[in-house]
């Protein structure tokens, strides 16, 4: 997600800003016993320039191994709010917790109040969007119904968000099955309440490193 996170305050902006909807061109390709590493760009554009009046090149890399690593790098001279919006894949929502993010954060769903996560773990009995403050630098996936867990290690970031729609957003998502919320869980490396600055000289980066374990 990028140049900003979450609704744009201006209007015909998209939601999460613009780069996650166009398309990115394949720079590299290296292959070596630890695994494989694809290299994206995005550049600005005409169209981008009335979206966000930057310039700017982003690089997105890939490594694919043993775990997965994921990086964005932005150059440019801007700031930006920006996130590494990651779906798991989960056995059944409703037997999944989530450890490591930390105990105060912000609650999308009730009007922006701050709350405590009391038990350090968080479930998902409905629709969760919470932006976390002072996350750990892994987060833990239980999947339960899929007897495994998920490492999420975060580089760079200020924030953790966990997301799910839960059943009513659900069903009214275009790009989702009425029952898709069931099925998977975002954790997602971010920063939301501090924006990152860039430069030509020192790009920003947010990345993530993904392992699997099962039990």
């Amino acid at each position: 997600m990028l140049a900003r996170f979450g609704p744009s305050a201006q209007q015909g902006l998209p939601s999460h800003g613009f780069a996650r909807n166009l398309p990115w061109t394949l720079e590299g390709h290296d292959e070596d016993d630890s695994g494989v590493m694809l290299t994206f760009a995005l550049q600005h554009s005409a169209e981008t320039m009335k979206l966000w009046p930057h310039e700017f090149t982003l690089y997105a890399r890939f490594k694919l191994g043993k775990t997965c690593e994921i990086e964005l790098e932005a150059h440019g001279e801007f700031e930006t709010t920006s996130a590494l919006h990651s779906y798991f894949n989960v056995g059944d929502i409703a037997a999944v917790k989530v450890s490591g993010l930390g105990e105060r954060y912000i609650d999308k769903v009730n009007n922006a109040e701050e709350g405590v996560l009391s038990n350090g773990v968080q479930t998902f009995p409905d629709r969760t969007d919470r932006v976390y403050l002072n996350a750990d630098s892994c987060s833990v996936i239980h999947d339960d119904a899929l007897n495994r867990t998920i490492d999420v290690v975060h580089h760079h970031q200020h924030n953790v968000v966990a997301w799910n729609p839960g059943p009513a957003l659900s069903v009214s998502m275009g790009d989702m099955p009425d029952d898709g919320y069931k099925t998977f869980v975002c954790v997602e490396t971010c920063c939301v309440t501090q924006p990152q600055k860039a430069s030509e000289e020192t790009p920003s980066r947010l990345a993530q490193t993904i392992s699997v374990k099962k039990r």
